[in-house]
Protein backbone atom coordinates (compact mmCIF):
# COMPACT_ATOMS: atom_id res chain seq x y z
CA UNK A 1 0.00 0.00 0.00
CA UNK A 2 1.42 3.60 -0.70
CA UNK A 3 2.52 5.30 2.05
CA UNK A 4 1.55 8.69 0.62
CA UNK A 5 -0.92 10.02 3.76
CA UNK A 6 -3.23 11.42 1.12
CA UNK A 7 -3.84 8.17 -0.64
CA UNK A 8 -4.03 5.98 2.90
CA UNK A 9 -6.49 8.94 3.92
CA UNK A 10 -8.30 9.14 0.49
CA UNK A 11 -8.49 4.77 0.92
CA UNK A 12 -9.36 4.78 4.37
CA UNK A 13 -12.69 7.10 3.61
CA UNK A 14 -13.47 5.01 0.74
CA UNK A 15 -13.59 1.82 3.32
CA UNK A 16 -15.97 3.62 4.99
CA UNK A 17 -19.70 2.74 3.60
CA UNK A 18 -20.95 6.53 2.31
CA UNK A 19 -17.82 6.10 0.13
CA UNK A 20 -15.19 8.43 -1.35
CA UNK A 21 -14.37 7.15 -4.69
CA UNK A 22 -11.33 7.39 -6.47
CA UNK A 23 -11.12 10.08 -9.29
CA UNK A 24 -9.55 8.97 -12.67
CA UNK A 25 -7.35 13.02 -12.25
CA UNK A 26 -6.33 12.28 -8.69
CA UNK A 27 -8.69 15.23 -7.39
CA UNK A 28 -9.60 13.46 -4.37
CA UNK A 29 -6.56 14.05 -3.30
CA UNK A 30 -6.36 17.50 -3.85
CA UNK A 31 -8.98 18.25 -1.94
CA UNK A 32 -7.39 15.72 1.15
CA UNK A 33 -4.40 17.93 0.55
CA UNK A 34 -6.49 21.49 0.50
CA UNK A 35 -7.65 20.63 4.06
CA UNK A 36 -5.20 18.22 5.90
CA UNK A 37 -1.38 18.45 6.61
CA UNK A 38 0.61 15.07 5.83
CA UNK A 39 1.04 14.57 9.45
CA UNK A 40 -3.11 15.26 10.26
CA UNK A 41 -3.87 13.38 7.04
CA UNK A 42 -1.50 10.15 8.14
CA UNK A 43 -3.25 10.38 11.83
CA UNK A 44 -6.98 10.86 10.52
CA UNK A 45 -6.28 7.50 8.13
CA UNK A 46 -5.63 5.63 11.57
CA UNK A 47 -8.73 6.39 13.22
CA UNK A 48 -11.88 4.21 13.45
CA UNK A 49 -15.54 5.04 12.91
CA UNK A 50 -16.29 4.52 16.38
CA UNK A 51 -15.29 6.99 19.02
CA UNK A 52 -11.78 6.73 21.18
CA UNK A 53 -10.30 8.79 23.39
CA UNK A 54 -6.60 10.23 22.86
CA UNK A 55 -5.16 7.96 25.35
CA UNK A 56 -6.96 4.88 23.27
CA UNK A 57 -5.76 5.93 20.37
CA UNK A 58 -2.02 6.85 21.70
CA UNK A 59 -1.74 3.42 23.10
CA UNK A 60 -2.91 1.73 19.72
CA UNK A 61 -0.51 3.96 17.78
CA UNK A 62 2.27 3.73 20.27
CA UNK A 63 2.36 7.91 20.32
CA UNK A 64 2.55 9.76 23.08
CA UNK A 65 -0.67 11.09 24.54
CA UNK A 66 -1.02 14.70 25.57
CA UNK A 67 0.71 15.88 21.83
CA UNK A 68 -1.71 13.20 20.30
CA UNK A 69 -4.66 14.90 21.90
CA UNK A 70 -3.58 18.52 21.23
CA UNK A 71 -3.37 17.21 17.64
CA UNK A 72 -7.10 15.57 17.62
CA UNK A 73 -8.83 18.70 19.51
CA UNK A 74 -7.33 20.90 16.79
CA UNK A 75 -8.47 18.72 14.32
CA UNK A 76 -11.89 18.24 14.94
CA UNK A 77 -12.21 22.31 15.37
CA UNK A 78 -12.01 22.23 12.21
CA UNK A 79 -14.10 19.66 11.39
CA UNK A 80 -11.72 17.17 10.03
CA UNK A 81 -12.72 14.98 12.94
CA UNK A 82 -15.80 14.47 15.31
CA UNK A 83 -15.52 14.85 18.74
CA UNK A 84 -17.85 13.76 21.49
CA UNK A 85 -18.27 12.60 24.96
CA UNK A 86 -18.01 9.50 25.99
CA UNK A 87 -17.43 7.10 29.24
CA UNK A 88 -13.85 7.58 29.37
CA UNK A 89 -13.73 11.60 28.71
CA UNK A 90 -13.51 13.01 25.54
CA UNK A 91 -13.42 10.69 22.07
CA UNK A 92 -12.01 11.16 18.46
CA UNK A 93 -13.45 9.43 15.21
CA UNK A 94 -13.17 9.74 11.52
CA UNK A 95 -16.18 11.14 10.21
CA UNK A 96 -17.06 10.29 6.44
CA UNK A 97 -16.38 12.69 3.87
CA UNK A 98 -20.17 13.00 2.97
CA UNK A 99 -21.85 13.41 5.16
CA UNK A 100 -19.50 14.49 7.92
CA UNK A 101 -16.03 15.81 6.28
CA UNK A 102 -17.16 18.52 3.69
CA UNK A 103 -20.23 19.64 5.71
CA UNK A 104 -18.16 20.58 8.10
CA UNK A 105 -16.10 23.10 6.11
CA UNK A 106 -18.90 25.23 5.22
CA UNK A 107 -16.91 28.53 7.19
CA UNK A 108 -13.73 27.51 5.38
CA UNK A 109 -15.38 27.01 2.21
CA UNK A 110 -13.49 29.16 -0.42
CA UNK A 111 -13.33 29.44 -4.27
CA UNK A 112 -10.11 26.91 -5.24
CA UNK A 113 -11.85 24.30 -2.65
CA UNK A 114 -15.33 25.11 -4.05
CA UNK A 115 -14.00 24.29 -7.34
CA UNK A 116 -12.31 21.29 -6.48
CA UNK A 117 -15.54 19.77 -5.39
CA UNK A 118 -16.96 20.72 -8.40
CA UNK A 119 -14.64 18.99 -9.95
CA UNK A 120 -14.17 15.48 -7.87
CA UNK A 121 -18.87 16.16 -8.06
CA UNK A 122 -18.60 15.78 -12.01
CA UNK A 123 -16.15 12.76 -12.47
CA UNK A 124 -16.72 10.77 -9.03
CA UNK A 125 -19.46 11.27 -6.41
CA UNK A 126 -21.59 9.09 -8.66
CA UNK A 127 -19.74 6.60 -6.54
CA UNK A 128 -21.42 8.15 -3.38
CA UNK A 129 -25.27 8.71 -5.02
CA UNK A 130 -25.41 5.19 -6.73
CA UNK A 131 -25.67 2.66 -4.08
CA UNK A 132 -28.17 1.79 -1.55
CA UNK A 133 -29.52 3.01 0.89
CA UNK A 134 -29.43 6.47 0.10
CA UNK A 135 -27.78 9.16 2.07
CA UNK A 136 -30.96 11.33 2.09
CA UNK A 137 -34.62 10.60 2.32
CA UNK A 138 -37.05 13.09 1.33
CA UNK A 139 -39.91 14.28 4.44
CA UNK A 140 -42.93 15.64 2.53
CA UNK A 141 -43.90 19.46 3.04
CA UNK A 142 -45.66 20.29 6.35
CA UNK A 143 -49.41 19.89 5.49
CA UNK A 144 -48.63 18.62 1.89
CA UNK A 145 -50.32 15.38 2.88
CA UNK A 146 -53.94 14.54 2.54
CA UNK A 147 -56.23 14.84 6.38
CA UNK A 148 -56.84 11.61 6.12
CA UNK A 149 -53.98 9.94 5.63
CA UNK A 150 -51.71 8.24 8.23
CA UNK A 151 -48.26 9.47 9.26
CA UNK A 152 -45.11 7.89 10.84
CA UNK A 153 -43.40 10.87 13.06
CA UNK A 154 -40.59 9.86 11.06
CA UNK A 155 -42.12 11.21 7.89
CA UNK A 156 -43.01 14.25 9.70
CA UNK A 157 -41.07 17.26 9.13
CA UNK A 158 -43.11 18.80 12.01
CA UNK A 159 -42.68 15.69 14.48
CA UNK A 160 -39.11 15.50 14.24
CA UNK A 161 -38.34 19.19 14.74
CA UNK A 162 -40.62 18.88 17.86
CA UNK A 163 -38.53 15.63 18.64
CA UNK A 164 -35.30 17.71 19.23
CA UNK A 165 -34.40 19.57 22.30
CA UNK A 166 -32.17 22.07 20.29
CA UNK A 167 -32.08 23.53 16.93
CA UNK A 168 -29.76 25.52 14.74
CA UNK A 169 -29.52 26.53 11.66
CA UNK A 170 -26.28 27.33 9.57
CA UNK A 171 -25.25 27.96 5.78
CA UNK A 172 -26.05 25.50 2.98
CA UNK A 173 -22.76 24.58 1.75
CA UNK A 174 -24.49 23.41 -1.45
CA UNK A 175 -25.14 26.90 -2.40
CA UNK A 176 -22.24 28.56 -1.13
CA UNK A 177 -19.89 26.14 -2.95
CA UNK A 178 -22.17 27.01 -6.25
CA UNK A 179 -22.09 30.61 -5.88
CA UNK A 180 -18.38 30.65 -5.16
CA UNK A 181 -17.79 29.05 -8.79
CA UNK A 182 -20.10 31.49 -10.71
CA UNK A 183 -22.98 29.35 -10.46
CA UNK A 184 -25.38 30.82 -7.99
CA UNK A 185 -29.06 29.67 -7.87
CA UNK A 186 -31.37 32.37 -6.20
CA UNK A 187 -32.73 29.87 -3.16
CA UNK A 188 -31.79 31.43 0.02
CA UNK A 189 -28.53 30.12 1.95
CA UNK A 190 -29.27 29.97 5.67
CA UNK A 191 -31.56 27.15 5.99
CA UNK A 192 -29.49 24.13 6.89
CA UNK A 193 -31.07 23.03 10.27
CA UNK A 194 -29.23 21.02 12.93
CA UNK A 195 -30.82 19.20 15.61
CA UNK A 196 -30.18 17.81 18.73
CA UNK A 197 -31.49 16.13 22.24
CA UNK A 198 -29.57 17.99 24.09
CA UNK A 199 -31.23 21.20 25.50
CA UNK A 200 -28.69 24.28 24.50
CA UNK A 201 -26.34 22.26 22.59
CA UNK A 202 -25.86 24.94 19.96
CA UNK A 203 -25.32 28.33 22.44
CA UNK A 204 -22.28 28.21 22.25
CA UNK A 205 -21.09 27.12 18.89
CA UNK A 206 -19.17 28.58 16.39
CA UNK A 207 -20.17 27.56 13.04
CA UNK A 208 -24.18 27.21 14.15
CA UNK A 209 -26.71 30.11 15.23
CA UNK A 210 -29.12 29.00 17.97
CA UNK A 211 -32.77 28.87 17.20
CA UNK A 212 -35.89 28.58 19.67
CA UNK A 213 -38.57 26.03 18.42
CA UNK A 214 -40.22 29.09 16.77
CA UNK A 215 -37.30 30.33 15.08
CA UNK A 216 -36.90 26.63 13.64
CA UNK A 217 -40.34 26.48 12.46
CA UNK A 218 -40.44 30.06 11.18
CA UNK A 219 -37.08 28.53 9.36
CA UNK A 220 -38.47 25.35 7.55
CA UNK A 221 -41.68 27.22 6.84
CA UNK A 222 -39.20 30.35 4.71
CA UNK A 223 -37.82 27.27 3.32
CA UNK A 224 -40.75 25.26 2.10
CA UNK A 225 -42.12 29.23 0.29
CA UNK A 226 -38.85 29.16 -1.49
CA UNK A 227 -39.78 25.33 -3.06
CA UNK A 228 -37.34 23.86 -1.38
CA UNK A 229 -37.45 19.81 -0.80
CA UNK A 230 -36.98 18.78 3.19
CA UNK A 231 -34.54 15.95 3.16
CA UNK A 232 -32.82 14.19 6.14
CA UNK A 233 -30.48 11.59 7.26
CA UNK A 234 -31.96 7.93 5.44
CA UNK A 235 -33.24 6.81 8.69
CA UNK A 236 -36.14 6.63 11.38
CA UNK A 237 -34.06 7.54 14.38
CA UNK A 238 -30.97 9.46 14.93
CA UNK A 239 -32.31 12.49 12.63
CA UNK A 240 -29.38 15.28 13.08
CA UNK A 241 -30.01 17.69 10.75
CA UNK A 242 -33.07 18.69 8.24
CA UNK A 243 -31.33 19.85 4.79
CA UNK A 244 -33.71 22.16 2.29
CA UNK A 245 -32.44 21.13 -1.23
CA UNK A 246 -33.03 22.83 -4.96
CA UNK A 247 -31.67 20.71 -7.75
CA UNK A 248 -29.27 23.32 -8.61
CA UNK A 249 -27.02 23.24 -5.69
CA UNK A 250 -27.65 20.62 -3.93
CA UNK A 251 -24.97 17.52 -4.47
CA UNK A 252 -27.45 15.11 -3.37
CA UNK A 253 -30.75 16.41 -5.46
CA UNK A 254 -28.07 17.24 -8.67
CA UNK A 255 -27.75 13.38 -8.77
CA UNK A 256 -31.20 13.41 -9.85
CA UNK A 257 -31.27 16.49 -11.96
CA UNK A 258 -27.46 16.15 -13.74
CA UNK A 259 -26.17 12.76 -12.74
CA UNK A 260 -29.50 11.06 -13.93
CA UNK A 261 -29.49 8.74 -10.44
CA UNK A 262 -33.56 8.40 -9.43
CA UNK A 263 -32.42 6.96 -6.62
CA UNK A 264 -30.21 8.99 -5.49
CA UNK A 265 -32.43 9.99 -3.11
CA UNK A 266 -34.82 8.27 -0.94
CA UNK A 267 -38.07 9.10 -2.13
CA UNK A 268 -41.17 9.90 0.85
CA UNK A 269 -43.83 7.54 1.18
CA UNK A 270 -46.52 9.47 -0.25
CA UNK A 271 -47.10 10.47 -3.98
CA UNK A 272 -48.86 13.69 -5.64
CA UNK A 273 -52.93 13.46 -6.39
CA UNK A 274 -54.65 15.56 -8.28
CA UNK A 275 -58.02 16.07 -7.72
CA UNK A 276 -59.92 15.78 -11.26
CA UNK A 277 -62.61 18.13 -9.73
CA UNK A 278 -60.74 20.70 -8.35
CA UNK A 279 -57.91 21.09 -10.92
CA UNK A 280 -58.75 23.97 -13.59
CA UNK A 281 -55.32 23.14 -15.90
CA UNK A 282 -53.63 26.47 -14.85
CA UNK A 283 -50.50 24.70 -15.09
CA UNK A 284 -49.06 26.81 -12.36
CA UNK A 285 -47.39 23.76 -10.30
CA UNK A 286 -45.46 22.43 -12.92
CA UNK A 287 -43.14 25.15 -12.16
CA UNK A 288 -42.85 24.20 -8.71
CA UNK A 289 -41.47 20.50 -9.55
CA UNK A 290 -38.20 20.19 -9.39
CA UNK A 291 -37.83 16.76 -11.03
CA UNK A 292 -40.17 16.98 -14.28
CA UNK A 293 -42.96 14.53 -12.51
CA UNK A 294 -45.84 17.04 -13.73
CA UNK A 295 -47.33 17.56 -17.13
CA UNK A 296 -49.99 19.26 -18.64
CA UNK A 297 -53.24 18.14 -20.25
CA UNK A 298 -56.91 18.66 -19.72
CA UNK A 299 -55.60 18.44 -16.36
CA UNK A 300 -52.37 18.32 -14.36
CA UNK A 301 -50.79 14.44 -14.62
CA UNK A 302 -48.48 13.20 -12.58
CA UNK A 303 -45.39 10.72 -13.12
CA UNK A 304 -45.40 8.53 -10.15
CA UNK A 305 -42.08 6.69 -10.71
CA UNK A 306 -40.47 10.95 -10.96
CA UNK A 307 -42.86 11.85 -8.16
CA UNK A 308 -40.61 12.07 -4.83
CA UNK A 309 -43.35 12.82 -2.86
CA UNK A 310 -41.60 16.06 -1.37
CA UNK A 311 -45.33 18.48 -1.56
CA UNK A 312 -43.16 21.12 -2.41
CA UNK A 313 -45.69 21.54 -5.57
CA UNK A 314 -49.82 21.48 -3.45
CA UNK A 315 -49.13 24.65 -2.35
CA UNK A 316 -48.60 26.27 -5.34
CA UNK A 317 -51.86 25.10 -6.70
CA UNK A 318 -54.64 28.21 -5.92
CA UNK A 319 -57.08 25.51 -6.81
CA UNK A 320 -56.36 23.55 -3.77
CA UNK A 321 -55.95 20.33 -6.40
CA UNK A 322 -52.91 18.69 -5.24
CA UNK A 323 -52.42 16.67 -2.08
CA UNK A 324 -50.24 13.91 -1.19
CA UNK A 325 -51.18 10.18 -0.87
CA UNK A 326 -49.76 7.31 0.46
CA UNK A 327 -48.35 4.95 -1.54
CA UNK A 328 -49.32 1.41 -2.00
CA UNK A 329 -47.81 -0.58 0.76
CA UNK A 330 -45.96 -3.17 -2.03
CA UNK A 331 -43.72 0.11 -3.42
CA UNK A 332 -42.60 1.64 -0.20
CA UNK A 333 -39.51 0.61 1.16
CA UNK A 334 -39.44 1.58 5.44
CA UNK A 335 -36.08 3.58 5.70
CA UNK A 336 -33.38 1.71 7.93
CA UNK A 337 -33.93 1.75 12.23
CA UNK A 338 -31.00 4.02 12.83
CA UNK A 339 -27.64 4.76 11.70
CA UNK A 340 -25.88 1.63 12.93
CA UNK A 341 -28.71 -0.38 10.63
CA UNK A 342 -28.02 2.06 7.96
CA UNK A 343 -24.16 1.24 8.31
CA UNK A 344 -24.88 -1.83 7.99
CA UNK A 345 -26.93 -2.00 5.18
CA UNK A 346 -24.56 -0.19 2.99
CA UNK A 347 -21.55 -1.48 3.64
CA UNK A 348 -23.75 -4.75 2.80
CA UNK A 349 -24.14 -3.04 -0.35
CA UNK A 350 -20.91 -2.16 -0.78
CA UNK A 351 -19.50 -5.71 -0.19
CA UNK A 352 -17.93 -4.69 2.95
CA UNK A 353 -17.21 -5.72 6.85
CA UNK A 354 -18.05 -2.89 9.09
CA UNK A 355 -16.52 -4.38 11.92
CA UNK A 356 -13.24 -3.64 10.16
CA UNK A 357 -14.13 -0.12 10.54
CA UNK A 358 -15.76 0.41 13.94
Amino acid sequence: MSDDPYRLLAQRLDDLPNGYPPAPDGVELRILAYLFSPEEALLAAQLRLGPETSEQIAARLGADSRALRDQLKSMARRGLIAAERMDGGLGFRLMPFVVGIYEMQVNRLDAPFARLFEDYYKVAFRGVLDVQPSVHRVIPVGESVRMDMSIHPYESVAAILDGAQAWGVTDCICRKQKALIGEACQHPVDVCMILSHNPGAFDQAETVRALTRQEAQDTLRRAAQAGLVHSVTNSQNDLEYICNCCTCSCGILRGIAELGIANAVARSAFVNHVDEVLCSGCGLCLSACQFGALSLGDMTQVDEMHCLGCGVCVPACPDGALGLVRRPVEQVEAPPLGSREWLELRAASRGMDLGAIL
